[in-house]
């Protein structure tokens, strides 16, 4: 089992590397203008996509971007500020105030080149007019806590910014806005990733509504704004965005394709699923479902294999216990499987952060309910807890990787040797 212990963290090193910044994002700099240049942006990944842009850009420049606490990196003419993710706090509020500020004055000549990645959401926290920062957080908590999906909760926040979907574009016209996107959504859609502060956007604030209603989300003060035509954000028609351009650097597809070239290195046999989204529990299942079904029947591939998927699941929390989405998937995945000898598996975000906790992920083996039942620790009840941190902690099987300072979301590997 140490071989395929081997071999699942080198999977997940190989997709973290594909869509690493300082990496990849040279090529995909615009031209430099007549007038200014001003670096703009939010998300786990900015300050390596700042420190990219540092590193290639051939003129002067100068801007703020904003990460989470504990993921920045010295920068020489980009100011990098940390701020609180998932939740949002007052540092990442005055962060992205002082961002809103930098667009003013602008002319057509200048140019923004603005730096997005999944986190931006939380880490540009202007309220809405009427809301403040607590109000912000308390619904932030309350998605959060729903099983809301990613593309939902990006709704949500949308309208009740006064920065996000489209507004930092908006607010910089008449410069030339270029985006540059690490996409950590399902489908990479540039108007959810971050919640698209520079992309028009096609969802309403009915729409907004309707996901607060759906997740019996009670805030009077962020439903009486979602029920003003004031939170409704510019759409992809406003002609302050005409000029703008979006270019996507790193995606989960990306990720994946590098994991199933070094499989087949291993002499592994890749099958890609995708971007998946879901019930971390129930996205479990079907993984279970497929592993059993290459281990017995040879199909889609015969073994030996690797199912490989991304995408972000959702964990419904309806336990004390510790643990992000891919522990959850992990221990939902060791019930499943109930120690099918010949498969071990490994779940991670890619960010290095599997939620809120210390760990990227984990590593499950097939022996892996075996030893914890001789633990005294029981799979099921600690799942029935939300505790899959604990779980795999408790056998020395979390990955430990501190911050990537990258996100496509989250890497699944399931290794199938018999």
């Amino acid at each position: 089992m140490t071989d395929d212990r081997d071999i699942l963290r080198r999977l997940f090193a190989a997709a973290i590397g594909a869509v690493d910044p300082l990496k990849i994002l040279a090529p995909h700099l615009p031209a430099p203008p007549k007038g200014r240049t001003i670096v703009l942006g939010a998300g786990k990944a900015a300050a390596a996509m700042a420190k990219a842009v540092e590193e290639n850009w051939p003129g002067p420049l100068s801007g703020l971007v904003v990460t989470r606490y504990g993921h920045g990196l010295p920068c020489q003419r980009i100011e990098v500020v940390e701020a609180s993710h998932p939740v949002p706090d007052a540092a990442g509020q005055q962060a992205a105030r002082r961002i809103l500020a930098m667009t003013q004055g602008l002319t057509a000549d200048d140019l923004v080149l603005c730096l997005v990645s999944g986190g931006a959401s939380a880490l540009l926290a202007i309220p809405g007019e009427g809301l403040t920062l607590a109000d912000k957080q308390a619904v932030n908590k309350a998605l959060l806590k729903s099983g809301a999906n990613i593309t939902e909760m990006n709704c949500v926040r949308k309208h009740l910014s006064a920065i996000k979907g489209g507004r930092l574009a908006a607010a910089a016209h008449p410069a030339k806005v270029v985006t540059l996107l690490i996409s950590d959504v399902p489908g990479d859609d540039p108007s959810v990733i971050g919640s698209g502060p520079t992309v028009g956007d096609p969802s309403t604030r009915l729409d907004a509504l309707a996901v607060m209603h759906k997740y019996s989300i009670d805030m009077p003060a962020a439903l009486r704004l979602l029920a003003s035509h004031a939170s409704e954000t510019p759409k992809p028609d406003d002609p302050r965005l005409a000029h703008g351009e979006v270019r996507m650097l790193g995606t989960m597809q990306g990720a994946l394709q590098a994991a199933a070239d070094l499989a087949r290195k291993e002499g592994l046999t890749p099958i890609i699923l995708g971007d998946l989204e879901g019930e971390a529990r129930e996205v479990a299942l079907v993984h279970a479902g497929i592993a059993r079904q290459v281990a017995r029947h040879g199909q889609p591939m015969p073994a030996p294999a690797v199912i490989l998927s991304g995408g972000e699941t959702t964990v419904t929390v309806r336990g004390q216990g510790r643990g992000g989405r891919n522990a959850e998937f992990l221990l939902a995945l060791a019930v499943a499987l109930d120690g099918h000898r010949g498969m071990s598996a490994v779940a991670g975000d890619t960010d290095g952060i599997d939620g809120t906790e210390d760990n990227a992920g984990a590593i499950l083996t097939s022996d892996s309910l075996a030893r914890a039942a001789a633990k005294g620790v029981n799979a099921k009840a600690m799942l029935a807890n939300n505790d899959g941190y604990g779980f795999f902690s408790q056998l020395g099987d979390l990955i430990v990787t501190g911050p990537t300072r990258t996100n496509v979301n989250d890497f699944r590997a399931i290794l199938v040797r018999s």
